[in-house]
């Protein structure tokens, strides 16, 4: 244990919330030095839209594939949805209740409106998603 009793975990965590909140309310500086720097730097900024330009080539062909694979495991449902959104997110087009068996069944995880997060799915694990999504939605 790490606090000797009740009373002490209860003042140890509002010490720790005091040491905390400045962190989390005023964030560090560096982070929009960064910025500053890449973007006012034109070799910097180049190379960083570059870097932005290969993200969202990824998380589109990640689109593509997961439709693709959803209509090789035999789905007769339409997933131009998938495709035809942009962004780091994609509603899958799942219910709640698809969602839930998802979930339980093959311990895929996503809001439950059905949002996935694309910048997760990578070649390693789109065909275990697109059976997951296939088995499913059958």
């Amino acid at each position: 244990a790490v606090c000797s009793d009740p009373d002490e975990a209860t003042r140890v965590a509002s010490q720790m919330k005091i040491i905390v909140r400045p962190m989390y309310s005023n964030p560090p500086i560096f982070g929009a030095r960064l910025v500053s720097t890449v973007l006012s730097d034109p070799s910097l900024r180049h190379e960083w839209e570059i870097d932005c330009k290969t993200m969202a080539d990824r998380i589109n062909n990640m689109r593509t594939l997961l439709k693709e694979t959803l209509i090789s495991h035999g789905s007769k449902k339409s997933w131009d949805h998938i495709t035809s959104q942009i962004g780091m997110f994609c509603y899958s087009g799942l219910t709640k209740e698809e969602v839930i068996r998802i979930r339980d069944e093959h311990s895929v995880y996503m809001t439950m409106d059905g949002r996935i997060s694309m910048a997760g799915v990578n070649s390693g694990n789109v065909d275990y998603l697109a059976e997951s999504m296939y088995h499913v939605t059958k």
